[in-house]
């Protein structure tokens, strides 16, 4: 064989191995927009031993209720359920988790059946297909300005601009539509976390939401409320829920055009990935068709592994977690009265797992955390990821969730050492 014809014979082998080929040009453009997430990469922190951190913003494991899934998952196995637990299911979700959560939405002041609820794989997993559901390319999402950087890299797949959402600034709407209009698109709906968000763990007073509301109404949008944190509250007085204001002042969820995202990662177990989507018929059933194409259904297993730990004790685990959380958030805010620098302000939050820490101007919080590891080795979030514009360099995350009283103070005197150094 001649070496012309090795070589010729040699080239679609190698092609079909991949050797050569140029994936990013096959990529789609929205890949483009495909980021790594910094606080995924700071997990891996976690198995240092000697780094205290307050990156992740993750349960406890230690709160689990371990035993009770246990439990629950030998009764899924075993007798007339097992053969359910381990088949397809139906695209909605598993129906007594779901009239389940019926009973828990009634108590939040959201009237609603069964037919209103789809079970999705995370909270994460709704904002990715409300996205998909929403946005074309060069559309406009009003979100946070800081905002969850998770809703960032599910919206971002679908190409679309982002304009800030400010409450209670009485921007006008005919400005949100021009802005939009301006890009080549038009706003599709406002993104917020009213309870103790991620990252800045404020809370939307009702008047905020009240806001939104208004804002949405006149832009005729869709609302999209994460409540991913709302049933960790520590003080202060529950608030409504977006949907439950917008359902008083509409009379029904069929009229509202809030649309809500639960889940049970922050309550029960995360690595379940259990969540729930309530809203009007016609979105629901938009979103199970997006399900049945992405991944038929959620696991049938998990779902009744949630059902049966919640409704035997849910409100037991609100309050176990709760009292800890507390301590560890009193904890927090105690250390950084003590130990942060002159000109370094924090948010006060009344739940959740999150302080938002603004530091003086000039400093960059990527190069902060750089310093922090190497010499003090104590890790956070660099808030610049948390802006849709890339903006807020001098800001950090710290999550309280999974450190003891006593690393907190210790980690937050050496954080106040990094600072100080400047």
């Amino acid at each position: 064989m001649s070496t012309q014809m090795q070589q010729d014979g040699a080239q679609p082998a190698a092609m079909a191995a991949g050797h050569g080929l140029d994936w990013p040009a096959l990529f789609a453009t929205r890949a483009e927009r495909m980021k790594a997430s910094e606080i995924r990469e700071l997990l891996k922190l976690l198995d240092q031993p000697d780094v205290i951190s307050f990156a992740g913003g993750i349960p406890d494991p230690a709160l689990f209720p371990a035993e009770e899934f246990g439990a629950a998952l030998t009764a899924a196995l075993s007798g007339d359920t097992k053969g359910a637990a381990l088949q397809y299911s139906v695209s909605e979700g598993y129906r007594p988790l779901r009239e389940w959560l019926v009973t828990r939405m009634a108590s939040l002041g959201v009237t609603c059946t069964a037919d209103n609820i789809v079970i999705t794989s995370g909270s994460q997993q709704a904002l990715d297909y409300l996205g998909k559901l929403f946005l074309s390319k060069g559309d406009t999402a009003l979100v946070g300005w800081p905002t969850y950087l998770g809703a960032l890299q599910a919206f971002n797949a679908y190409e679309p601009n982002y304009d800030r959402l400010t409450p209670l600034a009485n921007r006008p709407a005919a400005d949100y539509r021009e802005t939009a209009a301006a890009k080549g698109g038009a706003v599709k709906f406002a993104y917020a976390s009213a309870d103790f968000a991620n990252p800045t763990g404020e809370t939307l007073s009702e008047s905020a939401r009240s806001s939104i509301l208004d804002l949405a109404t006149e832009l005729d949008i869709a609302v999209i409320e994460d409540a991913a944190y709302q049933s960790l509250r520590y003080d202060g007085d529950e608030i409504p829920p977006l949907l439950a204001l917008d359902i008083a002042r509409t009379g029904s969820i069929e009229a509202s055009r809030t649309i809500y995202c639960g889940s049970f990662s922050k309550t029960l177990a995360p690595g379940l990935r259990v969540g729930w989507v309530c809203a009007a018929k016609p979105v629901i059933s938009k979103l199970v068709l997006i399900k049945q194409a992405a991944d038929l259904h959620s696991a049938t297993l998990n779902q009744m592994a949630i059902h049966t730990v919640a409704s035997r004790g849910f409100e037991a685990q609100l309050a176990k977690i709760r009292d800890s959380y507390r301590a560890r958030r009193d904890a927090i805010l105690a250390a950084l009265d003590r130990h942060m620098p002159d000109g370094v302000t924090w948010t006060r939050p009344n739940g959740g797992m999150y302080v938002w820490v603004t530091l003086p101007e000039g400093f960059d919080g990527a190069a902060l955390l750089a310093e922090s590891l190497k010499t003090e080795r104590v890790a956070f979030v660099p808030g610049r990821a948390f802006f849709a514009d890339g903006s807020g360099a001098n800001t950090i995350r710290l999550s309280f969730s999974c450190a003891s009283e006593a690393m907190i103070d210790e980690g937050i005197k050496r954080l106040g050492r990094v600072i100080g150094r400047g």
